[in-house]
């Protein structure tokens, strides 16, 4: 396309507001120039939810004590849109309105869009100017994609390290950041803390956005969501620690608990680039699970792991819902679900139909087994996988039954990296491979003691990689003939002054199932 016919496509491009339906009406905005006393964006800027025709655009306005009247008005933002990093080609700016009731956060669905296409973007309020940031839009459906690159991370407990991870993550050269949960914690832990939260645990929807707005002031996240677009899931601590659908591991009565869900449901979503927030009828509900398609090379769906799962089996009122559980009946219930029915329907049939090379399958939390030797039997710890057995047989049956080659599966949550092999039966040398997962350690999150990580390192044969001692992200890289993991690590803490390095790299190669170390 030549340089007239690509501005001309970008002046008709368009940008819309993105919000849930129980969040469009609002009080006539201010038309006041203002000058602010403190910077109103400070808490950055972000893009998400890249397709080959649109992004989602994200920041929070923030007010100091100075400005602290300004907070109960709806406020007009502008943002700039640009196809050059200099800022000296903008193609599109527009006005939308946020308030109060929206924690003054923005959301912009930029769209009409070129494939495979950089843009830089900010916003204005008043005299303020935000940072810029940088986005990318995904490759056209039919496009011959030779490379696609994310870092997949997860798990960044503000209080156990510094986000090094995420500084190396804002220089890499990617497509886009894959975060599979954790964003924040609500819980705190005095032993392992290097630097503390500013509150007390959330519960409230003042204090979720409390504890995201002290996130969102670190200076190297901040970094890698101006750097590059993110594909955002969530697991279970951007609510309470092994929440499972409307029940928590402590038996809060479930219609108090929505309550608390529905506040973390729509701070998450405040403070993030998403198109959707909570559920206009009942904001205890938010779809989050989704697809991307990135060219001929690679279907990507990321999925939701808490929000519809059964509870875990074999709850106990003493020990808790999430526990390490011996064999019981409850585990080989076919009616269990780790993703919902309806979630599980939709995946199977979006990996049937998949006509890409590569079907990565992004899921919050770790699929191969971590079962442990017992004094009886073996030891299953029920808020993954292992708790949901017939449910991953069920996901691993629809590869079987599709043919599918080229599956590989990615996960976080358990602050260990993970190469490993998955089969319908875990660690039966007899049961075929179809499917290969990469598991991320966690950005900051402290990890499980050396021995324990050995002894299930040494019980499940299908696990070939497993350290749960180093902290990080890892760098997927996918092309025609391999997906490639690199998990790059520091240790524990993760202090300021950290570098990483490249604890191990695995491969999967086109057409093969089970990945292999690259020596």
């Amino acid at each position: 396309m030549k340089r007239r016919e690509f501005n001309q496509h970008l002046q008709r491009s368009a940008i819309t507001l993105a919000l849930a339906p129980w969040l469009t009406a609002v009080a006539a905005p201010s038309s006041e120039r203002r000058r602010w006393k403190i910077n109103p964006f400070a808490l950055g800027v972000a893009s998400g939810r890249p397709r080959a025709d649109s992004v989602v655009l994200w920041t929070r306005l923030i007010f100091g004590d100075e400005d602290r009247a300004v907070g109960t008005e709806a406020l007009r933002v502008q943002v700039e849109v640009f196809a050059d990093a200099a800022l000296k080609r903008r193609v599109q700016k527009a006005e939308v309105v946020t308030n109060e009731a929206r924690g003054h956060s923005v959301h912009v669905h930029l769209q009409q869009l070129q494939p495979s296409t950089d843009y830089w973007y900010r916003f204005i309020q008043g005299e303020a100017r935000s940072t810029v940031g940088h986005t990318r839009t995904a490759p056209a459906l039919n496009a011959d994609v030779r490379e696609l690159r994310i870092a997949l991370s997860s798990c960044q407990h503000y209080e156990h390290g510094q986000f090094i991870a995420h500084r190396e993550i804002a220089q890499q050269k990617l497509d886009f950041v894959l975060f599979m949960g954790d964003y924040i914690y609500e819980s705190s832990n005095p032993k392992y803390a290097i630097r503390k939260h500013s509150n007390e645990e959330p519960k409230t929807l003042q204090g979720y956005r409390d504890r995201y707005e002290q996130y969102k002031r670190d200076p190297h996240l901040q970094a890698a969501h101006a750097a590059h677009p993110w594909v955002l899931m969530w697991d279970d601590h951007e609510v309470v620690n092994d929440y499972a659908n409307d029940q928590d591991r402590h038996y809060t009565e479930p219609q108090q608990f929505l309550l608390r869900r529905a506040a973390a449901y729509q701070a998450y979503f405040e403070h993030q680039p998403l198109l959707l927030g909570p559920d206009v009828s009942n904001p205890a509900d938010m779809h989050l699970y989704d697809q991307l398609t990135w060219g001929k090379l690679a279907d990507v769906w990321t999925l939701d792991c808490r929000q519809y799962r059964s509870a875990q089996a074999c709850r106990d009122p003493v020990l808790g819902g999430a526990r390490p559980v011996l064999q019981c009946d409850e585990l080989s219930d076919a009616s269990r679900t780790m993703l919902g029915m309806a979630q599980e329907r939709w995946l199977a049939e979006g990996l049937s139909q998949s006509k890409r090379q590569w079907k990565l399958v992004a899921q919050a939390t770790q699929i191969s087994s971590t079962s442990m030797p017992a004094p009886v039997g073996r030891s299953y710890w029920n808020d993954a996988w292992d708790g949901y057995p017939e449910a991953r047989k069920r996901l691993l049956q629809t590869v079987v039954d599709a043919k599918l080659s080229n599956v590989v599966t990615l996960g976080g949550d358990v602050h260990c990296n993970v190469a490993a092999n998955l089969r319908l039966e875990p660690n039966n040398p007899q049961s075929p491979i179809v499917a290969s997962e990469f598991v991320t350690t966690s950005i900051t999150s402290r990890g499980l003691g050396d021995k324990t990580a050995t002894v299930i390192r040494d019980s499940n044969s299908d696990l070939l990689h497993y350290r749960a001692d180093e902290r990080g992200y890892s760098l997927i890289t996918v092309t025609p003939k391999e997906v490639r993991c690199d998990f790059r690590t520091t240790k524990f803490p993760a202090g300021s002054e950290a570098g990483l390095k490249t604890q191990a790299s695995y491969v999967v190669k086109n057409g093969k199932v089970g990945p292999q170390l690259v020596s």
